[in-house]
């Protein structure tokens, strides 16, 4: 069943924050922190599970996996990066139907080549704007549930200029799509400009080391966006926390000489292991009484 929580605040006009996702350690911790959602990236679920490039190599299946456990982990609505919908009119069609299966709140699609390229690293191609109408048309037709959510995102940018990215978002505006993605703005003055322009929920992309401006939450609302997804923060800590912890067990020999550490048994807890000794205590003593019947 859909989590319509997000479809609820998007129509309500209620700006929402998302952190990315890497791994499901980090969406239970999103969980505790509390977030009304949170971003599966493509780029870090692929960088956590494969160890591999966001560069279209990441089947649709290992993705739709990785989406149910996000779900599953997180507890709180999942907006979904399906890429290019992993290839044409059909796949776009499977791939939504998956997701959706999958649970996820909103599914994000973007007008790259298959296979696609990361939005902030060079060599991005994008597929005649026609094409991209009828995918988000195939999108929107092969929802269940209206409440899932269709983002479209731009990466003509970069190719094409400012000019194309407008044209483009009003055109996927009009074929459907609930809530737009102007992907890799370089400046605060074309942020403002693209959400002035077309009257349609529009998200920013907060990418860490990327080339758009990284603005807080309350500057973006004021511009005009919607939703803000910020994919690449927990994921750049989280290795920056390893690597300063091995770099000191390298150099001292010491586990305690890196940065903090999450507490072990606040750890424990936070995973479940509580129900686990719960449900250990409970059956161990009807084990018991079974075998002294016996």
């Amino acid at each position: 069943m859909q989590d319509s929580s997000l479809y609820e605040k998007v129509k309500a006009g209620h700006f929402v924050t998302a952190p990315g996702i890497q791994d499901m350690i980090t969406a239970v911790i999103a969980r505790r922190v509390g977030f009304d959602a949170v971003y599966g990236s493509g780029y870090w679920l692929t960088a956590s599970a494969l160890g591999l490039p966001d560069a279209g190599i990441a089947s649709v299946t290992q993705m739709t996996d990785r989406m149910a456990r996000l779900v599953e982990s997180a507890q709180t609505p999942v907006i979904a990066d399906a890429d290019t919908g992993f290839g044409g009119l059909l796949n776009v069609h499977h791939t939504v139907r998956a997701y959706e299966n999958a649970g996820v709140a909103a599914i994000q699609l973007e007008d790259q080549e298959f296979p696609k390229k990361c939005g902030h690293t060079p060599f991005k191609r994008v597929i005649p704007a026609e094409q991209m109408v009828e995918k988000i048309k195939v999108a929107c037709d092969a929802r269940r549930d209206e409440r899932l959510l269709v983002i479209a995102r731009t990466d003509v940018m970069q190719s094409e200029g400012y000019n194309a990215v407008e044209d483009r978002m009003g055109a996927f505006a009009e074929a459907g799509a609930d809530i737009l993605f102007p992907e890799a703005l370089t400046s605060v003055e074309q942020m403002r400009q693209i959400c002035a322009a077309i009257d349609r929920p529009m998200l920013a992309n907060m990418a860490n080391g990327g080339i758009t401006p990284i603005l807080d939450t309350k500057t973006l609302a004021e511009i005009g966006f919607r939703l803000a997804i910020f994919p690449s923060m927990t994921s750049l800590a989280a290795a920056r926390a390893v690597e300063l912890a091995l770099l000191a067990l390298k150099q001292d020999g010491d586990s305690l000489a890196g940065p903090e550490q999450f507490d072990f048994k606040a750890f424990c807890g936070l995973i479940g292991f509580e129900d686990v000794w719960a449900f250990e205590r409970k059956w161990a003593s009807a084990g018991e009484a079974a075998m002294a019947e016996g």
